[in-house]
């Protein structure tokens, strides 16, 4: 597996701005990567230092829509937190807006 196919895309919620503001950010990653492969894929993608990898497995949760039921997909969520003075700058605009 490849950096690319790792990362899938980064996690836009309130939470995630919020960690972001203290050097973590918060990514949805392929369901059989491990902490090794995460860590080497964001310091690959965007040249930071990591310091951590947390990752969480997001269960599905059921869903109805009128008579048809079902659920969400399960998904990984990954944490990772970077050297103080690093950045990654997918989260960088979007902090602008949240001051505003």
């Amino acid at each position: 597996m490849n950096a690319t196919q790792i990362i899938i895309r980064p996690v836009v919620s309130e939470k995630s701005y919020v960690l972001a503001s203290v050097d973590k950010y918060t990514f949805r990653v392929h369901p059989d990567a491990h902490k090794t492969q995460i860590r080497q894929a964001i310091e690959e993608l965007f040249d930071v230092k990591v310091l951590s990898v947390h990752t969480m497995s997001v269960k599905s949760k059921p869903k109805r829509r009128g008579y048809t039921s079902g659920k969400t997909r399960s998904w990984k969520k990954a944490v990772v937190q970077v050297r103080p003075g690093d950045t990654i700058p997918i989260f960088q605009g979007l902090q602008g807006l949240e001051e505003s």
